[in-house]
């Protein structure tokens, strides 16, 4: 088994239809784009930034293990406070 461990308790939102394709897209159009662009941020109105799906969530253990005893939700979902860090480590700290 791996011992493998990410830097930062962090979920990347991967799942979603490509964020690397949406990148490479917008990319694309900044580059094709036929008239003058003013200096700075000007490429930002060739292509719409809510295409490109950036997501990060960050969750420490400690903040797991709140979440777990404030939500009845969460008790109900993972019976023991065990189950919910073994679902936070999936998610959150193993690669």
């Amino acid at each position: 088994m791996s011992r493998s461990r990410k830097h930062a308790p962090v979920c990347n939102d991967h799942h979603t239809p490509g964020p690397r394709w949406a990148k490479r897209q917008a990319s694309k159009a900044v580059r094709r784009y036929t008239r003058a662009l003013p200096d700075g941020k000007g490429y930002r109105k060739v292509y719409c930034s809510w295409n490109i799906c950036d997501v990060r969530f960050f969750k420490t253990r400690q903040q797991a293990i709140q979440e777990w005893s404030a939500s009845p939700w969460l008790r109900e979902r993972y019976s023991s406070e065990e189950r919910a860090l073994q679902n936070w480590m999936k998610w959150y700290v193993r690669k």
